[in-house]
């Protein structure tokens, strides 16, 4: 089974008197690139989640963020009175020294840092209920990656079967372009020379079917064509080796080109590397 690199999964559990909630989006990518956005309450958290996520999702760019809010009606404030004693005092002391103090009111106290004060929650706990959020959320994010693989496949699978038609076509072609190239040649010399030697002839014929034969070219597509088919249905990622055989392809199918003797070899030439060219597209993205 093929997975895509593309996708996107959030969730949202309730711990006490909060919602934690997290977002997964992947993209395609050479490699596995895991960022993780987190508020600080969270941090400690954080070498877990990407061990988390480094083990289910082999690779992509993935973007883990993860945020709490307060449930309605838990909205409670608690004063962390030290630090407030602390503040007016530093405030009092300041504005004796100032020549015309401002005031300032409640608010402009509770919005200082560390004067509002969030009830504590037990980081085991949290742990838990964030390890077992991510990981619904992982296997939602494995369950959009593997519909689209599906149809990915589906699409590869389309293009090889079009692209070996288009390889036995050429099996088919190339006796019928050596004997046309040969009857040319013939009739070219009996134009040219009263009484060609045909033994001669027949040589130079031999050494130009050995620089047009592309037998190999055409074996080797079709050797490439069965190993995508057979890597299409391993467990495993196969991005980076699909990635490998396409640029296999691509090459045999230029050489097919450069060998080309007629016209219909040529179309057939350029039909290949525009079937391997959108395949290579489609793999761009595949796990």
């Amino acid at each position: 089974m093929i997975r895509s690199m593309t996708a996107f999964a959030d969730g949202e559990i309730n711990l006490d008197n909060l919602t934690i909630l997290c977002e997964l989006r992947s993209v395609n990518h050479r490699y596995s690139d895991v960022s993780v956005k987190l508020p600080e309450r969270l941090r400690f958290v954080e070498s877990d989640v990407r061990h988390l996520i480094a083990g289910k999702l082999k690779r992509g760019k993935i973007e883990c963020t993860l945020s709490y809010k307060k449930q309605p009606g838990s909205q409670s404030l608690t004063i962390h009175t030290e630090t407030l004693e602390k503040l007016l005092t530093a405030t009092a002391e300041i504005e004796k020294r100032m020549n015309n103090p401002q005031g300032f009111s409640a608010l402009d106290v509770l919005m200082f840092p560390g004067v509002q004060q969030e009830a504590e929650t037990d980081k085991e706990q949290l742990q838990k209920k964030i390890t077992h959020l991510l990981n619904d959320t992982l296997n939602k994010m494995l369950d959009t990656r593997a519909r689209e693989g599906a149809q990915l496949a589906s699409l590869l699978m389309d293009r090889c079967e079009k692209i070996a038609q288009l390889v036995q076509l050429a099996n088919s072609r190339m006796p019928e372009v050596l004997n046309n190239l040969r009857t040319k040649l013939i009739s070219r010399v009996n134009e040219l020379v009263a009484e060609p030697n045909f033994d001669r002839l027949e040589q130079e014929l031999v050494l130009i079917a050995q620089k047009l034969d592309v037998t190999e070219e055409l074996d080797r597509l079709q050797t490439h064509i069965a190993e995508v088919l057979r890597a299409l249905n391993q467990p495993e990622p196969i991005g980076r080796r699909l990635d490998f055989l396409m640029q296999e392809m691509n090459r045999e199918a230029n050489t097919l080109g450069s060998k080309s003797a007629d016209r219909e070899m040529t179309q057939i030439s350029i039909d290949l590397k525009v079937l391997i060219e959108q395949m290579r597209e489609q793999i761009q993205n595949i796990e």
